[in-house]
């Protein structure tokens, strides 16, 4: 959204018209893995409400969801947010609801074999684990560029181009593989740039 100065404005994050700016610009060929539909769907399980799941299920378009196949981004999005509306109550707000599913995705992704992989390469070393993100969104999605810029020697600056979930929702996926990472004194500050560009701070205790 532009306002009258020619000034991207964005939508209220995890609004309705949040939500269709980024279905606007997703192609058929933007798809991510089955895990992370599967993950938000655990994440309404604990309302202890079927028909809630269901509903998430319903939206997606997607009857039976397998955790290595890959879905439109658009079902991903279209879970995402109306499992974060029916969350919202429960957490406080729109975009800690968001968090919350973030962290469910990472914890989801790092319990698949390319998640175990992924730790296994790092060693335990939360720099490299850090450093490896990019790799980690490359197995997990078919879209976007990620990359780290590193500031110290725990510190950096995640770059995200053409990411279609909100920030708040990659702030918690952020903060889940840290705190997997077992990192001190994790902190990521997430920057929506515009609709798909965003940037995240992330630090820890050496």
């Amino acid at each position: 959204m532009v306002d009258e100065r020619g000034w991207w404005v964005p939508a209220p994050p995890g609004s309705d018209e949040d939500l269709q700016q980024r279905l606007a610009m997703a192609s058929p060929g933007d798809t991510a893995r089955g895990m992370f539909l599967r993950a938000t769907l655990d994440a309404v399980r604990i309302l202890g409400d079927e028909e809630a799941v269901r509903r998430c299920q319903r939206v997606s378009g997607e009857e039976k969801l397998v955790d290595f196949f890959t879905y439109p981004v658009s079902a991903n999005l279209r879970m995402v947010f109306t499992a974060a509306w029916m969350l919202e109550t429960r957490y406080g707000g729109i975009a800690e609801a968001l968090r919350q599913l973030g962290r469910g995705a990472a914890a989801c992704f790092l319990s698949s074999t390319a998640g175990l992989a992924l730790q296994l390469l790092a060693g335990g070393d939360t720099n490299r684990m850090v450093g490896n993100l990019p790799s980690m969104y490359r197995a997990s999605v078919s879209f976007g560029v990620r990359s780290v810029v590193w500031m110290g020697p725990t510190s950096c600056r995640l770059t995200m181009r053409r990411e279609f979930m909100p920030a708040c929702f990659q702030e918690g996926l952020l903060l889940g593989v840290l705190e997997k990472a077992h990192a001190r004194g994790a902190r990521v500050l997430g920057h929506q740039l515009s609709t798909l560009e965003s940037d995240y701070d992330v630090s820890w205790v050496a």
